[in-house]
């Protein structure tokens, strides 16, 4: 089984093509594991065995968690949550921290990450000055919103999802563990996919700890949630969920996809760009 990269690469502006950066546009991409691959073909470990929404804490403790390493499973409460773990070598979390500070503020900048499938994102003016004038890397990542365009299922027609980055205080998540060896970076959102019945409701959550060579980057999509007052509610119904089993099947190849690319330019990135705001 091959993943699905989409027929060609994403339309870009000729202006783009004189960004210091625009060499990761044209890269050869690199291939997903092999064991990503494995589970692609089997995505549904056994229900309940996922990552409870309202113990989202537990991301924080030690060791691993029985979906740490990608799968959909149904929770207990209902909806289902994707999960997907990638090794990053030679970076840290602290540079993950950056790239997702500075990426929304050039459309281009997303695009490099995945160049078949994320078309660009906007930004308010608002939001673009939060970036620029907060204080730390992981407060430029709060408290704005990414109005994305990307294909969920690759090749297809892109997508509009609105990614509302907060606080994870505000989310309920345990602020103290944040930059501590449990933590070493964090971004967590509210997200909408936009559709013509109504916009679909998702809980996002990407973190880090740094490991020997670099750092192991642990997600998870809580599908069909939102957080609200601290915590998780289902906020779609079953029947719609279900509807949309094969949207999520593909959220979960995309999120192989895309983050196996990120961890293969991003030391290099990195490098180049860190002091080009």
């Amino acid at each position: 089984m091959d993943l699905i990269r989409g027929a060609s690469k994403v339309p870009i502006r000729e202006e783009d093509k004189t960004k210091s950066y625009y060499h990761f546009y044209e890269r050869e991409l690199v291939e997903v594991p092999k064991n990503k691959i494995e589970i692609l073909q089997d995505m549904y470990g056994q229900p309940g065995a996922g990552l409870e929404i309202e113990d989202r804490n537990m991301i924080f403790e030690p060791g691993y968690l029985p979906d740490d390493f990608g799968g959909i499973r149904k929770l207990k409460a209902g909806g289902y949550v994707i999960s997907n773990h990638t090794k990053f070598e030679g970076s840290t979390g602290e540079m993950l921290q950056w790239y997702f500070a500075w990426h929304p503020l050039d459309p281009f900048r997303y695009s490099i990450w995945d160049p078949y499938n994320h078309y660009g994102l906007e930004l308010t003016e608002e939001d673009r000055e939060k970036i620029l004038n907060a204080p730390t890397l992981l407060k430029k990542c709060q408290g704005v919103d990414h109005v994305v365009l990307e294909s969920l299922i690759p090749g297809t027609d892109p997508a509009t999802l609105i990614i509302g980055f907060r606080d994870p205080v505000e989310l309920g998540y345990d602020g103290a563990k944040i930059g501590t060896e449990a933590c070493s970076f964090m971004v967590t959102a509210n997200v909408q996919i936009c559709a013509p019945d109504g916009n679909f409701p998702v809980v996002m959550l990407h973190m880090t700890r740094d490991v020997e060579g670099g750092c192991e980057l642990r997600s998870r999509f809580w599908f069909g949630y939102q957080i609200e007052n601290g915590k998780g509610v289902l906020k779609a119904s079953e029947e719609r969920i279900e509807k949309l089993l094969p949207a999520l099947e593909a959220l979960q190849e995309h999120n192989f996809f895309e983050f196996t690319q990120l961890a293969d330019i991003l030391p290099r990135l990195y490098a180049e760009e860190k002091d080009n705001w």
